[in-house]
């Protein structure tokens, strides 16, 4: 058997050097998450500024709403640039949706706000979030099909690992800018134009990301290309839709307890009442713990196994999450918070890191970034979009500061279900003729 075959079709060109590669897959989803965890934490004041209310709660809704909207726009975005990546290559799709992003960002961050320009203020800021929302969905699949396509054999999980850590690294920028503003600002200038800056400051990693990322050796191989987008697309959902269902699940309870964190900055300051300071800390914690963890997870994994690696950290996380958040309420004491939060986001990037690194796995190459980024921007969608708005809800609804966990915990258990399940190409034969038009499935 081919090494390509050994490994489920993933083949390492040897000509690039091993940091390149990582960093110019790393680049756009940093500042994927970037985007979203800075929308994030300055979520109450986006509200006031662009979603005026008496009502201080109804503006925070409707601001966690807008960057729900945003998610609308990922699964058409994992369609068309998934697709485009599998038929055109995995750098010319990632070169396309860091353009994006910082078109997004940049928008937001010069956006009148909606006491300059009225009503147009809340639907260019809607605008905007699709943009990102769109761009977002299409970078993850090329750029993980991308590091596990030049990764050696002994090495996909560490290099597939990155695609998590990266986003880590997103969180960790966007806590460090977001604690300048808030210790280096006064509150006043911080609401009235200090907000702005994270979102300007997206902009500046485009041309530092198209000029390394034009410089790789493409992975995508034209050989085992179909012919068109959508023969990419009608091949997938003929044969691969039941892949296409496991992999969302098991993807539902990483992207809801990936957002239960980054909801903690908002959950800090207006539930637990600390300061921004301690809200823009756990941004950080959550960066730093993330990374560090999901390289660790990358590792395991290629000692043990994916999925005995990704199972064992998601149902210690499912079974400990409600005890330890019940804990920080009883104590209320920040640096208890943050040391909870960080002891939580270790097991959750460990489990999220694999989790992440089995979906490309499970499909085919001449579909497999259409199929990652459709599975992936259909699970974030579905269920990371809506994350902060039933958290929100089911906070005010029930007026239980812990209710919110529930649903957490109830979208864990459907992940490790979905695990379970998932074959990999090491469970079972995925071998494809690479020339034919119609592929069988795994099933």
């Amino acid at each position: 058997m081919s090494s390509a075959a050994s490994t489920g079709g993933l083949e390492h060109p040897q000509a690039q050097r091993h940091s390149r590669k990582i960093v110019a897959a790393v680049l756009g989803n940093a500042m994927e998450i970037y985007d979203f965890s800075v929308y994030a934490a300055f979520a109450a004041v986006i509200g006031r500024m662009f979603f005026p209310s008496s009502d201080l709660n109804v503006s925070l809704l409707l601001s966690v709403a807008t960057f729900g909207v945003g998610f609308i726009a990922r699964p058409l975005g994992g369609v068309v640039i998934g697709a485009f990546a599998d038929r055109y290559g995995r750098k010319r799709a990632m070169s396309l949706t860091i353009w994006m992003m910082a078109l997004g960002s940049g928008v937001i961050g010069l956006l009148p706000t909606y006491d300059q320009i009225g009503y147009a203020a809340p639907a260019l800021l809607v605008a905007a979030r699709l943009i990102q929302g769109f761009s977002a969905g299409g970078e993850v699949g090329p750029a993980t099909t991308f590091l596990l396509e030049s990764a050696p054999p002994d090495q996909q999980g560490l290099f597939g690992s990155w695609q998590l850590a990266s986003q880590n690294i997103g969180n960790i920028i966007s806590g460090l800018v977001g604690l300048t503003i808030a210790f280096g600002l006064s509150k006043a200038a911080a609401d009235s134009w200090g907000w702005r800056i994270p979102f300007l400051l997206g902009i500046l990693i485009a041309p530092l990301g198209v000029y390394i990322r034009r410089s790789l050796v493409e992975t995508l191989d034209q050989d085992k290309a179909l012919g068109s987008m959508s023969a990419v697309l009608s091949t997938l959902f003929e044969y691969d839709w039941k892949t296409i269902v496991l992999t969302i699940m098991v993807f539902t309870g990483v992207t809801v307890t990936q957002w239960f964190f980054i909801y903690g900055t908002t959950y800090a300051i207006t539930t637990l009442g600390y300061s921004q300071g301690v809200g823009m800390s756990v941004t950080l914690v959550i960066g730093v713990a993330g990374m560090s963890f999901s390289l660790l997870g990358g590792l395991l994994a290629d000692r043990y196994g994916l999925k005995p690696v990704s199972l064992i950290a998601r149902v210690a996380i499912t079974i400990l999450l409600y005890p330890a958040m019940k804990y920080v309420l009883a104590v209320n004491d920040p640096v208890v918070f943050l040391v909870v939060i960080a002891a939580l986001m270790a097991l959750q990037a460990i489990s999220g890191a694999t989790a992440i690194i089995m979906m490309p796995k499970a499909f085919p190459a001449p579909v497999r970034t259409a199929g990652m980024s459709i599975s992936y921007a259909v699970g974030v969608a579905l269920f990371g979009g809506t994350a902060q708005i039933v958290f929100t809800w089911i906070i005010g609804a029930t007026g239980d500061k812990l209710s919110w966990i529930f649903y957490i915990v109830a979208m864990n258990v459907v992940s490790i279900i979905g695990t379970l399940i998932l074959r990999l190409p090491k469970e079972a034969a995925h071998e494809r003729v690479s020339d034919a038009p119609i592929l069988a499935a795994p099933w």
